[in-house]
């Protein structure tokens, strides 16, 4: 690598590292104006949050990357309408849900929630050896089996508020639905789920269903191959 290539390199590494410092909004000022490149540096800041809301509607994983590529792709088709009613992430995790709903074809997976009454006994928990007990990443795969047993709308709201961490007034708004809703989805839910399937949400959720570099690395190169020229 010759000395100018090596300074164009630098260059772009540090203003990859100065646009990550951006807050949401101006990275989307900054993509609409043009600077279609600080795209990525949003779809990496988002990636685990998108990939969350999908997999909380889809369990086939090829299909929600497929899912989280089209979300990007429609949020990027439709930045300049982003208003800053709501925050960004709000905003594109509507998109997602939107997105991931749309894919479930069968009725029964969207069977209405009032219609529901679900006994606490409906999950079990898989059977584990005392090998997979003992290692905390087979701990968590444990607590994504088991959310994976619940209805799709279930799943949504664990998801958005156990794994990610949205207060009830974020994921309301996200689901677009009322934030008494979110209660009483969760609440079904974690009964559902058992007392004890309960607690293990609420101790290993961090843990659950990582989104690793690698796979954010193909998700991103996926959507940037596909956006028009800037």
């Amino acid at each position: 690598m010759d000395g100018a290539t090596h300074g164009v390199g630098r260059a772009e590494a540090g203003r990859a590292a100065g646009a990550g410092a951006l807050a949401d909004d101006e990275l989307v000022r900054r993509v609409v104006a043009g600077d279609r490149a600080l795209f990525e540096v949003l779809m990496r800041r988002h990636n685990p949050r998108v990939y969350h809301a999908i997999r909380g509607i889809l369990r086939d994983e090829a299909e929600v990357e497929d899912a989280m590529q089209q979300t990007y792709l429609l949020a990027y088709a439709h930045l300049a309408d982003f208003a800053g009613a709501s925050s960004f992430t709000t905003w594109l995790t509507r998109i997602a849900l939107h997105e991931a709903l749309g894919r479930v074809r069968r009725p029964t997976h969207l069977v209405p929630i009032g219609d529901l009454d679900l006994p606490e006994d409906t999950v079990t928990p898989p059977p584990e050896s005392p090998e997979e007990h003992a290692a905390s990443r087979e701990a968590a795969r444990y607590l994504e089996r088991c959310l994976d047993r619940l209805p799709p709308l279930y799943r949504a709201v664990v998801m958005l508020r156990d794994v990610d961490q949205l207060t009830t007034a974020e994921a309301a708004e996200a689901l677009d639905v009322t934030e008494e809703t979110v209660r009483v989805r969760l609440h079904r839910a974690r009964l559902a789920l058992r007392r004890g399937i309960a607690a293990d949400v609420a101790r290993g959720a961090a843990l659950a269903f990582p989104f690793f570099a690698p796979r954010c690395d193909r998700v991103v190169s996926r959507v940037m191959a596909e956006l028009p020229p800037g």
